[in-house]
């Protein structure tokens, strides 16, 4: 005779089980929602380490104080608006994380790079494994990859808290005003003022078409070429392959090192000087981040005797080229993807 497993408990049972000290059940009923809420944190505060603490910390707040869910909304909802609370005091405490190109003007060159701004909060890359490609709800106007987007993220970071949260609860989760207004602990006029502020500094700071657009326009061969030819071009040294795979204008930042170069030429210098002939041996992992082609990159070490995690190439395309490139240096930035700490 096969054995027969006990059907799961329904939502409603699940959530009578949650408030009456049931700790598994309340894992059960939020584990569908945490990468989601997860990403909402990152938007809110443009770091994979900050999300990891303020979900860990919104979830430990939402499992205190479940017994004041009376069940009006949906349980998606009120952990939205725990999540965004806990991220609101974050930023009230860490201020705003940056890219090099928000401190100040580009370098003509290798020896223009700056140095490490050790007192910069830095932004840092997101792995955006399964996230959706659709809107979160009918109500918003961003896809959920396209609002992890380097650009997006970033602007975000120029918004006071009050102001990122109603922009993203609207145009990213689709919760109507007043919603937030109720979420925020605000009147709706405020919050409209709050979205008419946030919309006109997103609008000056990301480019009309989103990554998400820009990639669909290229088919996936030719995303291959570009995500295989630039990290061939750095294993191997080659100047020439590299720089037909960049536009005019490209950008290339290093965070955490300040200085960051606007153009093929400046981009080339210091990619012939550092990374293709004065660094040593790479090798390369593709990879996806912030809803973008990535690679991850490794560079010899002869005292370890293997190739050591390094950056997260973050790369920015239009019109089947690369138009900027964010190398995020430091092995720290691994982890969160899954990837190794080393290469044999």
């Amino acid at each position: 005779m096969s054995e027969v497993f006990p059907a799961p408990p329904e939502p409603d049972a699940e959530l009578d089980l949650a408030r009456a000290g049931d700790d598994a059940a309340f894992t059960r009923l939020v584990e569908p929602l945490r990468r989601e809420l997860h990403a909402h944190c990152y938007r809110m505060l443009g770091s994979t380490h900050d999300a990891d603490d303020a979900l860990q910390e919104a979830l430990l707040r939402a499992w205190r104080g479940l017994g004041r869910f009376e069940g009006r909304g949906s349980l998606r909802s009120w952990l939205y608006s725990v999540a965004t609370r806990t991220c609101l005091d974050a930023v009230q405490h860490r201020g705003r994380r940056a890219l090099p190109m928000d401190l100040g003007p580009s370098g003509d060159g290798a020896g223009s790079g700056g140095g490490q701004g050790a007192d910069v909060a830095w932004l840092g890359p997101y792995p955006d494994a399964g996230l959706a490609a659709a809107p979160a709800g009918p109500g918003a106007r961003y896809e959920q990859r396209e609002a992890v987007e380097l650009a997006f993220v970033a602007a975000l970071q120029h918004l006071p808290g009050n102001q990122r949260a109603a922009l993203l609860l609207f145009e990213v989760l689709g919760f109507a005003v007043a919603e937030i207004a109720g979420i925020m602990g605000t009147s709706t006029t405020s919050v409209n003022s709050a979205l008419a502020r946030a919309r006109r500094v997103v609008a000056r700071k990301v480019p009309a078409v989103s990554q998400q657009q820009a990639l669909r326009k290229i088919d996936d061969v030719r995303l291959r070429e570009v995500v295989t030819g630039f990290a061939t071009a750095l294993e191997r040294g080659d100047a020439d392959a590299l720089v037909a795979l960049l536009t005019e204008d490209v950008t290339w930042s290093m965070p955490p090192m300040t200085g960051w170069y606007a153009g093929r030429e400046a981009a080339m210098d210091f990619a012939v000087r550092v990374p293709l002939t004065s660094c040593g041996a790479w090798r390369h992992l593709p990879l996806s981040a912030n809803g973008q082609p990535a690679v991850g990159c490794y560079l010899w070490d002869g005292a370890a005797g293997a190739h050591l995690a390094w950056s997260v190439n973050v790369l920015t395309l239009r019109d089947g080229l690369i138009s900027a490139i964010t190398s995020f240096v430091g092995a720290e930035h691994f982890r969160p993807f899954g990837l190794p700490g080393s290469l044999a």
